[in-house]
């Protein structure tokens, strides 16, 4: 239920400060990471901020409820004698999907106790409390307080700042939107204060954003299996909403090898109100699949990138089109992830240039049974620097286990669209891009009318191949390209103008980034082969 506006014209509680603007909000948030910044590291101060960050909007959200529950009694006419009653009663709460707070956990009674030097003790005995109130979050918040190595005037220090930060009263927005925006903003800033680390939870907001649209998971399970801090499903749930579903038309499904990781997304989903089964533990998927009976309507992941170090059997039926190399889990991610869509089942998943053409350990074997068993839909190649945490270049890779024409859809059985989108996007710093509405949509756009969605026919959308940018294959033609699937060998050159209209510092900036990229590719390249030369036996 949103806040009630006050007299004066702000949105609060009675006795609270006035409203904040969110840039305002994110600011004093901000500065609380730092009051820790120079006694531990990102990967630390992150758990630390993320979790009172959290404790205070339980408790903000609780204090709302509270005193929407008491002027509804008032008016109703209930005495103050029975006032009480209403107040504690935790239905009153859960209806409006608001977590109880036990009374010693409630923000105010822990800001009274900032500077008493046990600060940390109460934190976490909060923690603890919440947790039992509520057993959707049973084993989620970090009870990390009380340590030796924390500085208990400076987690006093935190928490007053933190009071300063209201989770209500943001242009009719309720509480849990606003603390979900917060949540994502820190999530990206803790991504790039952890440097290449931080790629292990976050993955850039309008990569997540290509994939949600072009998949369109308006209703059914949703699986990604290394689910990091959860924004695939924070993606999926907004598109729903942007199209007047409901939160619970899509059930999330995911796993998480990291304890912190899976805490995280554990906490960001529980704030965005998704229905999710993460499991009871964070765990390896390759070692233990937490979801072994899963068939999932859409798949979303970002696993990462050529990783070498993992579980591998060679014997696991997961590789019915291949056993991945044991020094590059790639293709591994591709099957596991093809063995988990049901009938109709599509799939989004960010991957390494190299999958789309690498010959080595029988990945070119893989691929080649991957398009003859007619799974791929579409592979789209990024433009470099879209990762702030790796300079590896990236593509995209859909899956789709029917192809068929079936509710209106074009059959494209046989057929894989080849997206080459390598020079859109818009530098937002000297080493960082993103891509835009436009570019999404027109990405998005291409895909939708080539599978000639109801969404696609709607917008007046038909497909037609457009040199430079996409192109649609048959097998046969793959076929002559030895299942090598780089877009830029399908869509050919786009139509030259006659006229150069790109400034020249422009064209020199842009030209410098795609050869430093092409350097990262082939150190990468010069140390595969040095370490397949280095395992012969000469």
């Amino acid at each position: 239920m949103p806040p009630r506006k006050r007299s004066n014209g702000q949105m609060g509680l009675p006795g609270m400060p006035g409203a904040q603007t969110m840039s305002e909000l994110h600011e004093i948030l901000w500065k609380s990471a730092d009051k820790l910044r120079g006694s531990m590291d990102a990967a630390q101060y992150k758990d630390f901020v993320l979790g009172l960050v959290f404790l205070k909007y339980v408790s903000d959200a609780f204090a709302e409820r509270r005193e929407q529950i008491r002027k509804e009694a008032l008016a109703d006419g209930v005495p103050e004698s029975r006032l009480e009653s209403f107040l504690e009663d935790r239905d009153e709460y859960k209806r409006e999907e608001i977590f109880w707070v036990p009374e010693n956990a409630r923000w105010d009674a822990l800001a009274a106790q900032a500077k008493t030097g046990n600060i940390g003790e109460l934190i976490d005995q909060a923690m603890d409390a919440i947790m039992r109130a509520n057993i959707e979050l049973t084993g989620v918040l970090p009870k990390i307080f009380n340590r030796d190595n924390v500085d208990q005037r400076r987690l006093g220090e935190l928490v007053d700042l933190i009071s300063d930060a209201r989770f209500t009263g943001h242009d009719g927005k309720s509480a849990r939107d606003v603390l979900g925006e917060v949540y994502e903003y820190f999530l990206e800033k803790f991504a790039r204060a952890e440097g290449k680390r931080g790629g292990e939870f976050y993955t850039p907001a309008s990569v997540v954003k290509l994939l949600v649209e072009v998949l369109e998971p308006y209703k059914g399970r949703v699986y990604d299996p290394c689910c990091g801090s959860g924004g695939m499903f924070v993606q999926a749930e907004k598109f729903v909403l942007a199209h007047r579903g409901r939160r619970d038309d899509i059930a999330a499904y995911g796993q998480e090898a990291n304890e912190r990781t899976w805490r995280l997304a554990k906490m960001n989903l529980a704030i965005h109100g998704i229905a999710g089964d993460l499991s009871a533990k964070w765990a390896d998927t390759f070692y233990e699949d937490k979801h072994p009976d899963l068939k999932a309507d859409f798949i979303l992941a970002n696993p990462p990138f050529n990783m070498s170090d993992w579980h591998r059997r060679t014997d696991d039926p997961r590789w019915r089109y291949g056993v991945p190399p044991a020094g590059n889990a790639n293709f591994a991610w591709m099957q596991h992830i093809i063995s988990k869509l049901g009938v109709r089942g599509t799939a989004g998943v960010v991957m390494a240039n190299g999958s789309m053409s690498s010959r080595q350990s029988g990945e070119g074997e893989i691929r080649a049974a991957l398009v003859e068993a007619d799974l791929v839909s579409c592979v789209i190649a990024l433009p470099p620097q879209l990762f702030r945490t790796t300079q590896i270049p990236a593509c995209l890779w859909f899956f789709s286990k029917d192809k068929s024409a079936r509710s209106g859809l074009i059959d494209r059985s046989g057929q894989v669209l080849f997206i080459d989108a390598r020079y859109m996007g818009t530098m937002v710093d000297r080493t960082e891009r993103v891509l835009t509405k436009e570019d999404i949509d027109n990405i998005a756009g291409s895909y939708l009318a080539w599978r000639g969605t109801a969404s696609a026919r709607q917008a007046g959308f038909v497909y037609a191949d457009d040199p430079g940018f996409c192109y649609s294959a048959d097998l046969d033609e793959i076929r002559k390209h030895d299942h090598v699937l780089s877009p830029g060998r399908y869509v050919g050159a786009a139509e030259v103008n006659d006229i150069d209209d790109e400034p020249l510092g422009d064209k020199i900036d842009r030209l410098a980034q795609e050869l430093y990229t092409q350097f990262e590719e082939s150190s990468r390249l010069e140390r595969v082969v040095r370490e397949q030369l280095g395992r012969l036996d000469v």
